[in-house]
């Protein structure tokens, strides 16, 4: 059966689209790797370093832990920590800002 060209470049088009969207799903964590790096650095401009030394260090661990895995090609895991991080360093953020500091 002879199928007329608009239906077979429809489908064509829709096989490449799903394709596409099922490698942006699966490829490496570009976006949460720079959320990270934005949030650490941005933590550690508000002073976080000197505030919340724990969660600082934490969140480079974590950082460095992510890096790893991206360049060993574990981007499922590259993902979670680098998320990790990021709230790390949100947590240090939060302890840097005024008013908010902790009493030790």
């Amino acid at each position: 059966m002879a199928y007329p060209l608009s239906l077979v470049s429809f489908r064509g088009l829709l096989l490449t689209l799903l394709c596409v969207g099922m490698v942006g799903c699966a490829g490496a964590p570009v976006q949460e790797m720079s959320n990270a790096r934005q949030a650490i650095k941005a933590a550690r401009d508000a002073g976080a370093d000197q505030v919340a030394p724990q969660e600082m260090g934490e969140a480079q661990s974590l950082l460095e832990q992510a890096e790893a895995n991206l360049q060993k090609g574990a981007w499922r895991d590259a993902r979670r920590n680098a998320i990790q991080a990021k709230s790390k360093a949100a947590e240090a953020m939060v302890a840097a800002r005024p008013g908010e500091r902790k009493e030790t």
